[in-house]
């Protein structure tokens, strides 16, 4: 046991009192960080395209990295050597084995292990970290507890909560993407909090696209009569909810658009045929982007998201969300300014945000261009650096002898 967090009474925050505070270590040493994730490409979800965000930024800054992840997987990404271990599949998600974790940690030698999203491989890389005197991040992202309460197993829940306070117990800091998520988790003891939020990329998510012909070219597709077009874009998962948009039925002169895939799919479009729904599937890059400036309303309809990443990039696009008042999107969405909120299990009130949008396209443009304005800040180059001052503030925390290991 590191000899360090054995002296920390539990709950005591290693971190300054305002969570919130970026962190103000300057030094622009190479770091070479070991990047522990419980998801990772092929696999397209919100853990993915963080992870893959961070090291993209972290071979910017000339650091080194190597990725160790559920295989399989691609032999590299942003230069970085990625470990593919064996993994079997679990309601769609692959599971790693960390068969090959602590060896593979031994023989690159990081000076910090990034944990992303951490339960069952990366509960393993806390272990091997903390065994191997080396500081560990672990960035809280996935809200297993609340999957099982949703899903009314409250023992599962509880349990869930307990292998959590265990596991983020061994980490030197726990990063949190919202204000409910580190409430959520200050609540259940978890030690050593701090919040870092998500980057979005401005570029490519950005209102300009709409000016574009292929955006012209696909509003003209969807909405062949001009009507509006609503939409949703994520992993189409019944924990996501996205059934309750059979809530629009009725709603004259309205689209809606399904951009993402997964095991309900096929419900989805059998639920969704009296609508005339249209199924865009899994798209990227600038498939994606397009997807979004093509939309006057984005509805979010997860109740349990830690951040959600969605509603960032379609603020980005300058699209009025919808979404739940609860989770990430509470600190995303400013009610009135750059969206609406819905009480999270209210479908009717769900109805009434998107028709009272979809009636008034002067105030989805006040919105959609406010929402633009509040995100421009939030670039990944900005994120990135703040997580790199978080390894930073670890590393210098741990003793010497054990930095030295």
């Amino acid at each position: 046991m590191r000899p360090d967090l054995a002296l920390v009474p539990p709950g005591t925050a290693l971190v300054p009192a305002d969570a919130a505070a970026t962190p103000s270590v300057v030094d622009h040493s190479p770091l070479r960080v070991a990047v522990v994730t419980e998801s990772f490409l092929p696999t397209l979800n919100g853990v993915t395209v963080s992870v893959c965000r961070v090291l993209e930024h972290l071979e910017r800054r000339g650091h080194e990295a190597i990725v160790i992840c559920p295989g399989p997987a691609p032999a590299r990404h942003a230069g970085f050597a990625v470990v593919g271990v064996p993994a079997f599949s679990y309601r769609s998600f692959p599971v790693g084995i960390p068969t090959r974790l602590p060896r593979t940690l031994s023989a690159f030698a990081p000076d910090v292990v990034h944990l992303a999203s951490p339960f069952v491989l990366g509960a393993a890389g806390a272990t091997a970290a903390r065994r191997l005197g080396i500081p560990s991040v672990a960035v809280f992202q996935t809200d297993v507890p609340g999957f099982a309460r949703r899903h009314h197993l409250s023992m599962a829940s509880s349990t869930a909560w307990r292998w959590l306070r265990r596991l983020h117990g061994q980490v030197d800091l726990t990063l949190a993407p919202s204000t409910a998520a580190l409430a959520d988790l200050r609540e259940h003891a978890v030690p050593r909090l701090a919040l870092w939020r998500r980057g979005v990329d401005g570029v490519r998510f950005t209102p300009a696209r709409r000016q574009s012909s292929a955006v012209a070219a696909l509003r003209r597709a969807l909405a062949p009569e001009g009507q509006t077009l609503v939409g949703y874009v994520g992993r189409l998962a019944p924990e996501k909810r996205v059934n309750r948009l059979a809530v629009l039925a009725g709603l004259p002169d309205v689209r809606l658009v399904i951009v993402g895939d997964g095991v309900a799919r096929g419900s989805l479009e059998r639920a969704f045929a009296p609508l005339d729904a249209t199924f865009l599937g899994q798209l990227d890059g600038d498939d994606l982007a397009d997807a979004y400036a093509a939309l006057d309303v984005f509805v979010h309809t997860g109740t349990e998201e830690t951040f959600g990443q969605t509603v960032q990039e379609a603020m980005a696009s300058g699209v009025a969300v919808v979404a739940p008042a609860s989770g990430g999107p509470l600190d995303l969405v400013t009610p009135g300014v750059t969206g609406l909120h819905y009480p999270p299990e209210d479908d009717a009130a769900l109805r009434g945000c998107i028709e009272r949008l979809a009636r008034d396209p002067g105030e989805r443009a006040r919105m959609g261009s406010a929402a633009r304005a509040e995100v421009e800040p939030r670039t990944w180059e900005a994120l990135g650096d703040e997580l790199i001052a978080h390894y930073r503030q670890v590393i210098a925390r741990a003793p010497a002898q054990l930095r030295s290991a």
